[in-house]
């Protein structure tokens, strides 16, 4: 069908997982139209869509046999920091508060701009080798970030790390203003760093900002019981309260890692349609314990993924964190039923979409973005093909990721990036920024 300037692929012979309730694994094919994705279906449902539009040209640029391996939506990583690059495998092996003090905090106080820019690069490639196609990204320099995923083609919801050291609530609307129209690849959510990290009297300006906008509102809460008592030592509350009683939370949004939270907590998470990031392999890293993800679900509490920065992680490997989320609910609870593998990929893709308001990106279906990628079932982790699904979770990994693709264009492909730039480049930058800093 030919319409405009953009790529026209043709997906046949693929396995489809498109994410959508009720409808299971099949063979069949995936059309793209520049950004869009304008069938999904059957081959002979495909010659029933030719019928149909009869007056229309079918040419395609590239047509893809996939081989029966299998196209599905990519993966949403819904809480990560980027640039934080630098610091992995520099800032290990230490309780949270003395890894952000001694370890991360002096560091980002020497990174500038343009290092951010250079750096989130390599987080880019990271993410393109496991299927994510969307981040929910908190840094310091949200211009360079924009910059950094826009030159490559990735698409990126950023959100603040506002608090009382760094950055404003004046800037924080600024970047919501401005970041929100700038190009079709960034958007931008209200939010904070954290409870400890922001006065009473900031939170208060922030809730003006989200009653102005009639905006959701993001931050990093209730990540260890540490934060969480000293929290309630302040306040008589917990975080969730707090923000809640100050109204940041009357339109929605959410909390990374949420690891220590109460039934009340609970109560309010359901009641502001709030969602959860959990972060397993971070909060493993830092011992910061374990999500209640079951009890989350009984409280229909949506519950999206993500692998927190490269510093705290230190791997930005969406297979990793799927295992995770189910292995620890099912040692939590002390039940093997806990957690089920369907569950666990809806929150990597169509619950991180939702979480980060971009709700054209969950599913593979007619008029969704063509965020879409293509996992090796050929390969002994996927042999024999038994539950689709439950091998993505239970046995997949970055490994079975033959393809990304991202607005209708294929960022990765067995082994190559297509995001502009020679990745050996890259490598040499973040070595130079090393050393400037580290040295």
């Amino acid at each position: 069908m030919k319409t405009g300037d953009g790529m026209r692929t043709r997906f046949y012979n693929a396995r489809i997982l498109t994410m959508e309730p009720g409808r299971d694994v099949f063979l069949g094919e995936v059309w793209v139209i520049e950004d869009k994705i304008i069938f999904v279906g059957t081959e002979e449902e495909g010659r029933s869509f030719c019928e149909l539009h009869k007056g229309a040209i079918m040419i395609w640029d590239r047509e893809i046999d996939c081989k029966q391996n299998l196209l599905m939506p990519g993966f949403k990583n819904a809480h990560t920091h980027s640039a934080m690059t630098l610091m992995r495998s520099k800032a290990d092996d230490l309780p949270l508060s003395d890894w952000l003090n001694t370890q991360i905090f002096p560091v980002e106080a020497k990174m500038t701009g343009e290092d951010i820019y250079h750096l989130s690069k390599i987080a880019i490639l990271e993410y393109l080798t496991s299927g994510i196609t969307s981040v929910f990204e908190m840094y310091l320099t949200p211009y360079t970030v924009a910059d950094a995923f826009r030159d490559c083609g990735m698409r990126c919801v950023q959100t603040s790390c506002v608090n009382n050291f760094s950055q404003s609530v004046e800037l924080l609307e600024k970047y919501y203003l401005e970041l929100n129209s700038r190009d079709a690849f960034n958007s931008f959510l209200l939010g904070i760093h954290a409870e400890y990290t922001c006065s009473k009297e900031l939170l208060e300006k922030c809730a003006e900002l989200v009653h102005k906008y009639k905006a959701p509102f993001w931050a990093h809460l209730q990540e260890t019981e540490k934060e969480t008592k000293e929290c309630i030592e302040r306040y008589g509350m917990s975080p969730i309260e707090l923000f809640d009683s100050l109204g940041l939370f009357d339109y929605g949004g959410g909390g990374y890692h949420l690891v220590w939270t109460s039934d009340k907590d609970r109560e309010i998470m359901k009641k502001r349609n709030l969602f959860v990031v959990t972060n397993p392999g971070s909060n493993l890293k830092l011992a910061s314990g374990i999500a209640p993800i079951t009890k989350y679900l009984e409280c229909d509490i949506p519950v999206a993924i993500g692998t927190d920065g490269p510093a705290s992680n230190n791997c930005l490997d969406m297979f990793r964190e799927m295992f995770l989320v189910t292995g620890l609910a099912k040692v939590k609870d002390m039940d093997a039923r806990s957690v089920d593998a369907a569950e666990v990929l809806k929150m990597a893709t169509v619950n991180g979409a939702r979480a980060m308001g971009l709700d054209d990106c969950d599913y593979l279906a007619e008029g969704k973005k063509a965020d879409i990628i293509m996992l090796d079932l050929k390969q002994p982790n996927m042999q024999p093909i038994n539950n689709i699904v439950k091998n993505i979770v239970y046995s997949g990994s970055k490994s079975n990721v033959l393809m990304t693709m991202i607005d209708g264009i294929i960022r990765y492909e067995n082994g190559t990036f297509n995001i502009g730039v020679d990745p050996e480049e890259l490598y040499s930058k973040a070595e130079e920024i090393k050393k400037r800093i580290y040295d």
